[in-house]
């Protein structure tokens, strides 16, 4: 359902995308909820079909697809599950700063097994004194010779302690974004330590943990454009970053607006089934209305994104906030139409709900989405 038809080939690598989910991600992912697993495994299969590097360039292992395409398998694979895609959207958008910004050297080195999922990577900007005032990063990275020396410490990191590479944004210069510059930082370097694993509302199939360095040394050919760029660095990872977001709130809502469907149309009260009262009929049908709505901002803001267009920032920030703040509450009604059976893990609604709630939160809270577009509307 859309206001466009899709070119055969995206239709085809986005049901490529609704197969792996059905077959490989949905039938675990409660489990792997319960159990706190992290599914390497599966990862690696997705590697194996283009996921691990959708839109890096052919020549260095990647699928070189687009922002669209990449939108629609994220949002396909959060049919599935929402953790397992949104991991994989972090690890793209890792391996994506390096691809746009690293040297032939450094993405020959990482990007063909990035590509692969072989190598898993993690985007390290968040510290426990800086989230949305993401410049006022306090992490150093002291050069010395043909090395620098970071220390400091990353919060809320995604896969932390079980990933391969680190895309760190450290302190290199003076206060302020102007001083920071980023760094690939491979899992073995010594003094590298990871905080517990955080326990959460959701997102348990994937590992959160502090990163902790401590007098680790990683070279200066680690570092990803000249000294200073890193925050505008991990800024630009940040506009695809949350266009998957958005697609992975999508994937999620649709999975819980399917539920929702058909549990009214089996469950049967006061004589008739759920979905023959049309004070429910007409909440599917806002659910249904709101959750295409967010589908069609997302494809457009990609659509904008893949063209290079002057406001593509301020587009996917619009894109982001009203997907997450659309997705999160279908799949909340979607519970509440399940009555108690919603409360009921076993349902897998509620699982969706605590997924999805963070969805308004990372890549930027909703409240800087909304600083985002603000800024673009007053300023000259």
């Amino acid at each position: 359902m859309s206001l466009f038809t899709l070119p055969e080939d995206q239709i085809a690598i986005r049901d490529m995308a609704r197969d792996f989910a059905a077959e490989r991600i949905a039938p675990r992912a409660l489990d792997w909820d319960a159990d706190k697993h992290f599914p390497v495994d599966v990862l690696r299969e997705a590697g194996a079909l283009g996921m691990g590097g959708i839109y890096i360039r052919e020549e260095h292992g990647g699928s070189g697809l687009t922002r669209l395409d990449a939108a629609l398998i994220f949002e396909a694979l959060a049919t599935g599950c929402p953790t397992v895609s949104a991991f994989l959207s972090i690890h793209n958008m890792a391996s994506w700063m390096i691809d746009r910004y690293g040297s032939g050297q450094q993405r020959e080195r990482w990007l063909p097994e990035l590509c692969r999922a072989e190598t898993l990577a993690a985007y390290c900007l968040t510290e426990p004194g800086s989230g949305s005032d993401a410049a006022a990063l306090r992490t150093t990275a002291r050069r010395e010779g043909d090395d620098y020396v970071l220390n400091g410490t990353k919060q809320f990191i995604s896969g932390a302690g079980a990933v391969d590479l680190y895309v760190v944004m450290a302190r290199t210069g003076e206060a302020g974004p102007r001083g920071i510059s980023t760094l690939v930082v491979p899992a073995t370097t010594p003094g590298l330590s990871f905080g517990p694993n955080e326990r959460k509302m959701g997102w348990n199939a994937q590992p959160t943990r502090q990163v902790i360095f401590g007098e680790c040394r990683v070279p200066v050919a680690n570092r990803l454009g000249e000294e200073g760029t890193g925050f505008r660095i991990a800024m630009a990872g940040l506009d695809g970053g949350r266009l998957n977001i958005g697609a992975c709130s999508l994937g999620g809502a649709q999975s819980a607006l399917d539920k929702a469907l058909a549990y009214t149309r089996e469950r049967r009260a006061f004589g008739k089934r759920l979905d023959e009262f049309q004070a429910l009929q007409f909440r599917l049908a806002d659910m249904a209305t709101e959750l295409e709505a967010a589908r069609l901002m997302i494809y457009a803001a990609a659509s904008s994104l893949d063209r290079g267009d002057a406001d593509a920032t301020q587009r996917a920030a619009m894109a982001k906030r009203f997907a997450t703040d659309v997705g999160f509450k279908v799949a909340n009604e979607a519970l509440q139409l399940h009555g108690g059976y919603g409360y009921l893990s076993e349902y897998g609604v509620e699982k969706i709900v605590r997924d999805l709630r963070v969805h308004q939160i990372l890549e930027g809270t909703n409240e800087i989405m909304r600083l985002i577009v603000a800024r673009g509307l007053v300023q000259p």
